[in-house]
C-alpha cells in the first residue's frame, strides 16, 4: 500500500468523467487499498479515484467513528433519492474550506465490490451525503459548485464554535 497524492481544486483531471472498471484487477485492488490508506491519513471520510488522479469510477467510504467500515464501491451508480438535508461539507481536494449543500436525506445505489460482486446499498443522513459527495466526482464535480451561500475557511468556522461554546456557558 501506498499514499497518493490528493489532487487539488483546479487541477483539470477533478473535472473530467471517470471510466468505468471493466475488469477487477490486482491493480484495482491495490488502487482501492491506497486510496483507503489516503483517505484515513488525511483524515477524510470518502474519496475518489479522480482525487488520487486516476480517472476509474471507485470511491472508498468509512464514515464510522472507529475508522474501520471502509466501503469501497465500483462503478456506483445512484438509483434513487427521497428527502433533503443541508449540512456542512469538506473536502480533501478543497483543503480548509467549508460550504453549506444540500443533497438526499436518502440514497439507494447499485455498485460492485472488490470480488466482483453487486450489492444495493440504502444510505441515509450522513453516509447519504458521503455517497452523493464522491459520486459528483466520478462525474467531474466538486462540493463547491452547490455551496449555498458562501465558501468559509475552516479557521473561521473554528472561531464561532468557539465563541458559540464561551456564550453557552456564561
Amino acid at each position: 500500500m501506498a499514499l497518493r497524492n490528493i489532487r487539488k481544486q483546479g487541477e483539470e483531471i477533478l473535472t473530467k468523467r471517470a471510466k468505468e472498471i471493466h475488469e477487477i484487477t490486482p491493480r484495482i485492488r491495490d488502487l482501492a487499498a491506497d486510496m483507503l490508506e489516503t483517505m484515513y491519513d488525511a483524515e477524510g471520510v470518502g474519496l475518489a479515484g479522480p482525487q488520487v488522479g486516476i480517472l476509474k469510477r471507485i470511491v472508498v467510504i468509512d464514515i464510522s467513528e472507529e475508522r474501520n467500515e471502509p466501503i469501497v464501491m465500483i462503478n456506483p451508480v445512484i438509483t434513487a433519492s427521497e428527502g433533503s438535508q443541508t449540512g456542512w461539507e469538506g473536502c480533501l481536494s478543497v483543503p480548509g474550506k467549508s460550504g453549506q449543500v444540500t443533497r438526499p436525506e436518502k440514497v439507494t445505489a447499485t455498485y460492485t465490490d472488490l470480488e466482483g460482486d453487486t450489492y444495493e446499498m440504502e444510505a441515509e443522513g450522513f453516509l447519504a451525503r458521503a455517497v452523493c459527495h464522491e459520486l459528483d466526482h466520478l462525474d467531474g464535480h466538486l462540493y463547491v459548485e452547490k455551496v449555498e451561500g458562501r465558501l468559509y475557511d475552516n479557521s473561521e468556522l473554528q472561531k464561532e464554535s468557539e465563541e458559540d461554546e464561551d456564550a453557552r456557558e456564561k
